[in-house]
């Protein structure tokens, strides 16, 4: 693997670490029901033609955010398989929503601008 690529690596993996926690915390804020890991990856899957986050990546980061209560989540037994682990959003999980899109919003505009010129 060249350089080149193992930085670009580097920086796709630094720039999905905040984004990830921004976009499931958007996509629980809009649910009127709780959602299992399967369903929001393939939520994350039909929105976007570039896949931003793989199926693995998402339940460590489901499991950070409802350790920071910004999530709460429960077990429920499946007809098909093993148990699921269904996620909702806090309340504190969605006054924590809009303080970060500000501040995604800030920084979007800020790099666009500079990236302009």
């Amino acid at each position: 693997m060249t350089e080149l690529t193992l930085q670009t690596k580097k920086f796709q993996k630094e720039l999905n670490a905040g984004a990830s926690s921004l976009v499931l915390l958007s996509v629980l804020s809009r649910s009127k029901e709780a959602l299992y890991g399967y369903q929001i990856a393939k939520m994350l899957e039909e929105s976007g033609d570039i896949p931003m986050m793989k199926q693995g990546a998402l339940y460590p980061v489901l499991r950070s955010l409802e350790e920071s209560g910004l999530l709460e989540s429960s077990v429920e037994p499946s007809v098909s398989g093993p148990p699921r682990r269904y996620y909702k959003i806090t309340k504190e999980g969605r006054s924590t929503l809009q303080e970060w899109l500000d501040i995604w919003k800030q920084t979007k505009k800020f790099v666009d601008s500079i990236l302009k010129g």
